[in-house]
C-alpha cells in the first residue's frame, strides 16, 4: 500500500534519515520503534508531506505521493506527537473545525463526531473546555480529530506519551479495533512493551537507520540463544542450590541465584530436578527476551529514552 524507498533527510550538521526503505501493507498494524532523537517524527512528516526528503520516494497504490497531492492528503490521518487542539473550545467545537476541513456535510459530521466521543468514553465531556481535559482525554480527542475524514491509513506519532495507564489501555483498545476493521495504522513510539503489545510488524530505528525489521518473534529469533534463570534467594533454597550446579553456572544477585544454563540445558530435566529438591515453581523466573535484549546486542547499548 504505502512504499518508503530510500528516504535521506538532513538536518544541519545532522543526518535524521539515512536511506530508510520501508514497505506497509494494506490494514496492517505497523510498528515503527526507537528511542528519542532516532528518526520517528521526521520520516512521519515525510509521510504526510510536511517536510521533502532530499533523496528518495513515497508511493502510495503505486503512485508517487507528490504526483497524487491533495488527494493522498485525504487518505491518510494524522495524530501528531504535540497535541493539536483548541483549549478554549469544546470537544464537539474542536471536532466541528477538523471535520470542516475535509468539507464533511454538517448532518454527517454531526453523527460522525458523536459516534467517535462514544467509541472512545468523552461523549459525557462533550461540551466540556479542552483545558479542563485531562492529558489522556486530550490525546483521545486528538486521536478521533484524525478519523473524522474515514482515512485509509493512520500514522501516531507517540500517542501515549504522558498518558496515564487507564487512557493508554483505552487508547490501545480503540487503535486495535480500528485496525480490526480494516484500518491502516503506522505507530511511532519508543515503549518497547507498546510495540510488542500492539504491532503485527515492528521496524526498529536507530540513527536514521532501520537496523532490524519483521514479526515480533522474527526480531526476537535474532537474539542468540541465552537462557537465564533466575532463582529466588530465601533460607530453603539456600540449603538446595548446589544441587543445580549440574545445570550451568550459578552467581547470586541481591535476592536472586542467576543460572546461565550450559549448552546441553533440557528444561524438562530442570524441572524435575525442581520438584525432586522440593522447590516450587513459584520461586523460579525463566528469562524472556524482549525487545530490548534486542536492541542492546544491535548496538551493544540500552535503548536510550
Amino acid at each position: 500500500m504505502l512504499k518508503i524507498n530510500d528516504i535521506v533527510k538532513e538536518f544541519p550538521g545532522v543526518k535524521a534519515l539515512d536511506g530508510i526503505t520501508l514497505e506497509i501493507q494494506d490494514k496492517e498494524f505497523f510498528g515503527l520503534l526507537g528511542p528519542n532523537g532516532a528518526g520517528k517524527s521526521t520520516l512521519i512528516n515525510i509521510i504526510v508531506g510536511y517536510l521533502q526528503a532530499d533523496k528518495g520516494n513515497i508511493t502510495y497504490k503505486g503512485k508517487d505521493i507528490k504526483e497524487l497531492g491533495i488527494s493522498y492528503k485525504k487518505r491518510i490521518g494524522l495524530v501528531p506527537q504535540t497535541i493539536a487542539l483548541y483549549e478554549d473550545l469544546n470537544a464537539i467545537d474542536n471536532l466541528k473545525i477538523f471535520g470542516s476541513l475535509f468539507d464533511i456535510p454538517k448532518k454527517e459530521l454531526k453523527n460522525i463526531i458523536e459516534e467517535k466521543l462514544s467509541a472512545v468514553g468523552l461523549y459525557e465531556r462533550r461540551k466540556d473546555l479542552i483545558k479542563n481535559y485531562s492529558g489522556g482525554m486530550k490525546r483521545r480527542l486528538n486521536i478521533i480529530a484524525a478519523l473524522l475524514h474515514n482515512p485509509d491509513i493512520l500514522l501516531c506519532d507517540e500517542p501515549t506519551v504522558g498518558v496515564d495507564p487507564q487512557s493508554r489501555n483505552a487508547i490501545f483498545n480503540y487503535l486495535n479495533d480500528l485496525n480490526e476493521k480494516g484500518m491502516t495504522i503506522i505507530y511511532t513510539t519508543h515503549y518497547m512493551e507498546e510495540a510488542e503489545k500492539l504491532c503485527k510488524r515492528i521496524g526498529i530505528i536507530d540513527y536514521g537507520k532501520i537496523i532490524a525489521l519483521g514479526t515480533l518473534d522474527e526480531l526476537l529469533s535474532l537474539i542468540p540463544p541465552n537462557k537465564l534463570i533466575y532463582i529466588a534467594r530465601n533460607n530453603f533454597t539456600e540449603t538446595k542450590i548446589e544441587n543445580f550446579n549440574k545445570f550451568g553456572t550459578i552467581t547470586t544477585e541481591n535476592c536472586k541465584y542467576k543460572l546461565e544454563a550450559n549448552h546441553n540445558f533440557k528444561l524438562s530435566e530442570f524441572f524435575k530436578a525442581l520438584e525432586e529438591n522440593g522447590v516450587s515453581e513459584r520461586f523460579i523466573e525463566i528469562y524472556k527476551p524482549n525487545l530490548e535484549t534486542l536492541f542492546l546486542n544491535l548496538t551493544g547499548r540500552i535503548f536510550r529514552d
